[in-house]
C-alpha cells in the first residue's frame, strides 16, 4: 500500500524558529515600549507640577486613578499596571506629594515608596503666647486643624499633659509638615521639643541659681524673652530677676502684668493697671507668676540658668532695644528720667 509522503523535519524545525524568533521580536518590542513608557516625562496638565494626597488605605488602582484626575494626562490603567509589575504596589506610602514637570512613571513610584512627601513649613516665633501659635496653627496651609474650638486644657489633655499649663510649653522653631497632617500633631513635636531643650538647660544650671524646679526655670524664662530686646541684654535682664529673687525683691515686671491683663490691655499699661492685684502682677505680689508668659526660645532659656554674674537690681529700656542696668535706686532713676525723657522728645 502506499505510504502517506512524511513532512520533513528540517522544514517544521524552521517553521517554529521562525515563529519563536517573531514571539521574541514582539517581546523586545513591548519591553522596549514598556522601558520607554516607564523613563519618559508624563505629561502634566498645563505643563505644571501636580500635587496629590495618598489616603491611608488606599489600593494602587486608586492611587493611580488619583494621580490620573490631579492632572496626570496619561492612562491610570498603564500607570496601575506598572506599580503592579513592580512588585512595589503594596509599598506605597501615604502622605502629600508634589509630581515636578519632568518626571517619569518611575520616579512617581520612587517617590512614593521612599514617602518623599512635599512638606509645608509652620513657624513659632520666640515670645509668642500660646494664642497666636493656635492662629498661626489655624493658617498654616494643608494643616488639619483637629483642635479647632477646643480650650486650652482640653488640647494638653490630648497631649497627655493634664493639669499642665499650656502657655510656654512649646519650642519656637521652623517646624515642616506633609500637607493633611494634624495641628495636635505638630503641637506634639513642639511639646516634646521644649520639653527636651528645658531639660538640656536645666542641666547646665549654675549651682546658686535661685530656681528651685525646671518650671520655675521655664517661668523665668519666659519674663526674660519678653523684657529682652537685644540678644546680648539677656544674661544680664536675667542676672537682676535672678537678684531680686535672692533677696526677697518683687520683679515688678510689665510683660507679666499686661499677660495678666488679656484682652483688657489695649496697648497702654496705666499706673492702676500696676495697682490692680493678678496672679501675674508681679509688682503686687512677690516671687515668679504662677505659669510662663510666652513661649522662651533655647537662649532665654539658658540666660534663665545661667543668668549674668551682676549686682544690677534695676534695668530700664534705652528705646532703641536695649537696656541700662543699675545697682541701685538712684542710679535707676537717673536712668529712668534719661531715656524716658528722650523717648517723650521723639514720640510724634
Amino acid at each position: 500500500m502506499p505510504r502517506l509522503p512524511l513532512t520533513p523535519p528540517r522544514q517544521t524545525g524552521g517553521a517554529l524558529r521562525s515563529a519563536l524568533m517573531l514571539l521574541m521580536g514582539v517581546a523586545l518590542m513591548l519591553a522596549g515600549l514598556a522601558a520607554w513608557w516607564v523613563t519618559r516625562p508624563l505629561p502634566l496638565r498645563g505643563g505644571v507640577a501636580v500635587e496629590f494626597s495618598v489616603e491611608q488605605g488606599s489600593t494602587p488602582r486608586d492611587v493611580a486613578r488619583g494621580w490620573v484626575e490631579a492632572g496626570v494626562e496619561d492612562s491610570d490603567w498603564l500607570l496601575f499596571q506598572w506599580f503592579r509589575v513592580s512588585g512595589q504596589a503594596r509599598q506605597i506610602r501615604a502622605g502629600s506629594y508634589e509630581l515636578p514637570p519632568g518626571s517619569s512613571a518611575r520616579d512617581l513610584l520612587r517617590m512614593m515608596v521612599r514617602g518623599d512627601e512635599r512638606l509645608a513649613t509652620v513657624r513659632l516665633i520666640e515670645g509668642w503666647t500660646f494664642a497666636q501659635w493656635r492662629a498661626e496653627l489655624a493658617r498654616a496651609d494643608g494643616l488639619k486643624p483637629t483642635t479647632s474650638g477646643l480650650s486650652a486644657e482640653e488640647i494638653m489633655v490630648l497631649l497627655e499633659r493634664p493639669g499642665v499649663a499650656a502657655e510656654g510649653r512649646f519650642f519656637p522653631d521652623t517646624y515642616a509638615y506633609a500637607k493633611g497632617s494634624t495641628d495636635l500633631a505638630v503641637m506634639r513635636r513642639a511639646l516634646h521639643a521644649m520639653e527636651h531643650r528645658l531639660e538640656e538647660a536645666w542641666q547646665q544650671r549654675q549651682a546658686n541659681v535661685p530656681l528651685a524646679s525646671m518650671e520655675q526655670a521655664l517661668i523665668l524664662a519666659s519674663i526674660v524673652e519678653k523684657e529682652t530686646g537685644q540678644a546680648d541684654d539677656r544674661a544680664l535682664v536675667a542676672g537682676v530677676f535672678a537678684n531680686r529673687l535672692r533677696i526677697g525683691m518683687r520683679l515688678q515686671t510689665d510683660p507679666t502684668v499686661i499677660y495678666g491683663l488679656g484682652e483688657r490691655f489695649d496697648g497702654n499699661l496705666r499706673k492702676i493697671d500696676l495697682q490692680t492685684d493678678t496672679p501675674y502682677n508681679t509688682y503686687t505680689r512677690a516671687g515668679l507668676p504662677p505659669t510662663p508668659i510666652a513661649m522662651p526660645g533655647k537662649a532665654s532659656l539658658l540666660a534663665a540658668v545661667r543668668p549674668a554674674d551682676t549686682r544690677a537690681l534695676y534695668f530700664v529700656a534705652r528705646g532703641d532695644g536695649s537696656s541700662v542696668f543699675s545697682n541701685t535706686l538712684d542710679e535707676h532713676n537717673r536712668a529712668v528720667n534719661r531715656y524716658q525723657r528722650q523717648l517723650r522728645s521723639s514720640t510724634p
